[in-house]
């Protein structure tokens, strides 16, 4: 259940999808997802570092 919700909040296409009302509640999510990937991508190519050296 945990992580069928973070797979459906880390989805792209959820991300225009127009449950929420308030426009700035939605702007909130989508910076939110945007730096949540942001993140993931940064451990990403840390990990990488760490291996190749």
């Amino acid at each position: 259940m945990f992580f069928k919700r973070i797979l459906k909040y880390l989805n792209p296409m959820t991300l225009f999808q127009k449950g929420d009302k308030d426009i700035n509640l939605r702007m909130m999510h989508g910076v939110n997802r945007i730096s949540l990937f942001v993140f993931i991508g940064c451990l990403m190519v840390m990990a990488y570092r760490y291996f190749i050296r």
